[in-house]
């Protein structure tokens, strides 16, 4: 995973604020088990978001709705998490969580936003208003400042 390449490779004395979108949230939270003196903050934007107490996996079973849209042969590399051990709380419960809402956003819905956060410590949450699964795309001015204020806050 290019992703846990790169991290090896970062000095110890650095520390990166980490921003996994969607799906990412799964890369980021492997990451974060790997190397975690080395994330100031995990930024979860309108993503996947694990928690410690379950396999990796148990986030994507319970999001049925998004099942149901996604509607297609293949589920990227949701059989290998379920194999995967458990987060650690040494690991991944150690690094601080942002995550960031989308409230328009269809594919992830809000309400299973904010379940993944009822399920997670996180330092904060953050809304972005008007912004669908795509904040990027859609309003990357109003999520730009976001991500600033995070990394001025965190790092």
């Amino acid at each position: 995973m290019p992703l846990l390449d790169f991290m090896a490779n970062i000095l110890s004395e650095e520390k990166l604020v980490l921003v996994g979108h969607s799906l990412g949230g799964m890369s980021l939270a492997l990451a974060m088990e790997k190397f975690p003196e080395k994330v100031s903050v995990a930024v979860f934007l309108c993503a996947f978001m694990p928690d410690s107490l379950h396999t990796p996996s148990y986030v994507l079973d319970q999001d049925r709705e998004l099942g149901k849209i996604l509607i297609r042969p293949g589920s990227l590399f949701r059989k290998d998490l379920a194999k995967a051990k458990q987060f650690t709380e040494g690991g991944y419960g150690s690094v601080k969580r942002v995550y960031i809402v989308c409230r328009e956003d269809a594919c992830i819905k809000e309400e299973f936003q904010r379940w993944m956060i009822e399920n997670n410590q996180v330092a904060e949450v953050k809304e972005l208003k008007g912004v669908d699964h795509m904040p990027m795309l859609c309003d990357p001015k109003q999520l730009s400042v976001c991500l600033l204020e995070i990394a001025s806050r965190y790092n």
